[in-house]
C-alpha cells in the first residue's frame, strides 16, 4: 500500500508540476513570444527574405579604363547576360561608389587600363567585380555572369589563334570535353533552398533555450532566494520536477515543430522529398536534447535579461560550426569538438539530408544517435542541477523553521 501511495503521490505532483509550469507559460508574455509569436514570425521573416532563389537584371555600372573594342565587347556581353543589367558608363570608381551609396546600381564591373594589351601579348587579364553586400544575390548574379562571360570570351580567344582549322577542331579547342552542369537537390542554386533549412532549426533552438531561459529567470527573480523551484511540498522530487517541467516545454512546442518544418517549407516552395515520419523522429530527441540543455543552462540564469546575454550572440557561429554555410571539412577539430555540445549541429544536418537530400533514417543514423546521447547527458546534468537545489532548498527551509521555533520560545 505505501509503494502505491507513494507512486500516486509522485504523480500528483508531476501532474501539479506539468500544470503549473503550463500556466506559468501561458501567463508570462515574454516567455509566450519566444513560445508562440517568435517561432511563428522568424521563419516567415527569413524564408520571405531570400524567396527568390535568384535575381535577374542587377542595375550594375561600368568602369572601363582601357576603352578598346575587346573592352566593349566584353561589356556588352555582360549586360547580354539575364542576372546583369549595364545602367552608366563611368568614368572613375568614385563615381561608381556613388551611385551605389544613392542605391541607383548594386554592382561595378572595372576594366582595368592594360586588359587588351594583356590578352594580346598572352598575359592573364583581370576585370574587377564589386557588389553592395547588403544582399548575397547581388554578389551572385554579378560573379556568375562576369565568369561566363570571362570563359566564352576565352575560348573565343583561344579560336582565333589558331588558323587555318576547322570548324570540328574550333569545337574542340573552345570545349574540349563537353559537359551539363546538373545541380542536385537545388536546381535554382538559390540561398533559400540552401540556407533557410539550417535557419529554421536554428530559430527552434533559440527560441525554445530563451523561453526557457526566460522562465526560470522569473522565477529566480520572484524567489528571494534565487532558487529553481518554490519551496512548495509538490516540488519534493528531482524527478517530479525534471519531468513535469519538460513535458510541459515539449508539449507547447510540438506545434512549432509542425509548423517550422513542414508548413513553412511548403509555403515558400522549399525542397520537401523526405518522409514526415523520419522528420519527427529525428524531431523529439532534438527537442527533448534542446529542453534538457536548456534546463541545465537555467542555474546561470538569475535575471530575465541573462538569457539574451548567454544565447543570443550564439546564433551566427552555432550556423557556420553546423557545416552548412562554412564547409564542415573546413572547420578546425577544436571548434568541431565545441559544436557537438550544441543538438542544432546534430539537428541542421539531419534535418537537411531528410528534407532537402531525400536520406532516410539509416542514412542519419549517427546523427539520431547523437541526439539521443545528448539528450541522456542534459538529462543527467538537469538532474544533478535540481538535485543539488532541492538540497538547499532543504537545509533554508529547516533553517527557517528553527529560526521561528526560537522565535516563539522568546
Amino acid at each position: 500500500m505505501s509503494i502505491l501511495k507513494n507512486r500516486r503521490q509522485a504523480l500528483d505532483d508531476w501532474n501539479y508540476i506539468f500544470k503549473a509550469e503550463l500556466k506559468k507559460v501561458f501567463q508570462d508574455k515574454g516567455v509566450l513570444i519566444f513560445f508562440i509569436l517568435v517561432p511563428l514570425a522568424y521563419p516567415l521573416l527569413y524564408a520571405f527574405i531570400y524567396n527568390n532563389e535568384v535575381i535577374r537584371e542587377v542595375p550594375t555600372a561600368v568602369v572601363d579604363y582601357d576603352n578598346t573594342a575587346l573592352s566593349r565587347q566584353y561589356i556588352r556581353n555582360v549586360d547580354a547576360t539575364p542576372d546583369v543589367h549595364i545602367v552608366a558608363h563611368c568614368t572613375s570608381m568614385a563615381e561608381a561608389e556613388q551611385l551605389i551609396k544613392n542605391r541607383e546600381i548594386y554592382g561595378i564591373v572595372r576594366i582595368p587600363s592594360d586588359f587588351t594589351r594583356n590578352i594580346n601579348t598572352t598575359q592573364q587579364a583581370h576585370v574587377g567585380v564589386y557588389a553592395d553586400m547588403s544582399g548575397l544575390l547581388y554578389y551572385k548574379a554579378l560573379l556568375l555572369a562576369n565568369t561566363n562571360v570571362s570563359l566564352a570570351m576565352n575560348a573565343d580567344i583561344k579560336v582565333q589563334r589558331k588558323p587555318s582549322t576547322t570548324v570540328e577542331q574550333d569545337k574542340v579547342t573552345q570545349m574540349p570535353i563537353r559537359y551539363e552542369q546538373v545541380d542536385l537537390y537545388n536546381p535554382q542554386t538559390g540561398f533559400a533552398a540552401f540556407l533557410i533549412p539550417a535557419v529554421l532549426i536554428l530559430v527552434l533552438q533559440q527560441t525554445l533555450v530563451l523561453g526557457v531561459g526566460l522562465s526560470a529567470g522569473t522565477d529566480n527573480e520572484s524567489n528571494r532566494y534565487r532558487e529553481l523551484q518554490p519551496i512548495n511540498s509538490h516540488f519534493n522530487g528531482m524527478l517530479r520536477i525534471v519531468f513535469g517541467k519538460g513535458f510541459a516545454y515539449l508539449l507547447v512546442y510540438l506545434w512549432n515543430i509542425a509548423f517550422v518544418l513542414e508548413v513553412v517549407p511548403r509555403i515558400f516552395c522549399l525542397p520537401q522529398i523526405g518522409n514526415p515520419l523520419d522528420l519527427w523522429l529525428i524531431a523529439i530527441p532534438f527537442l527533448l536534447a534542446i529542453i534538457f540543455m536548456a534546463m541545465t543552462v537555467t542555474f546561470l540564469i538569475r535575471q530575465r535579461e541573462t538569457g539574451f546575454m548567454l544565447i543570443v550572440f550564439a546564433s551566427v557561429p552555432l550556423l557556420f560550426l553546423s557545416g552548412v554555410s562554412w564547409p564542415g571539412v573546413s572547420i578546425p577539430t577544436f571548434w568541431k569538438y565545441v559544436s557537438y555540445l550544441f543538438p542544432s549541429t546534430f539537428g541542421v544536418n539531419a534535418y537537411i539530408k531528410i528534407n532537402s537530400l531525400g536520406a532516410e533514417m539509416g542514412d542519419v543514423k549517427p546523427e539520431w544517435h547523437a541526439l539521443w546521447i545528448q539528450t541522456f547527458f542534459y538529462f543527467t546534468t538537469t538532474c544533478i542541477i535540481y538535485t543539488l537545489n532541492i538540497r538547499r532548498s532543504r537545509r533554508r527551509f529547516i533553517e527557517m523553521y528553527r529560526e521561528r521555533k526560537e522565535r516563539k520560545r522568546k
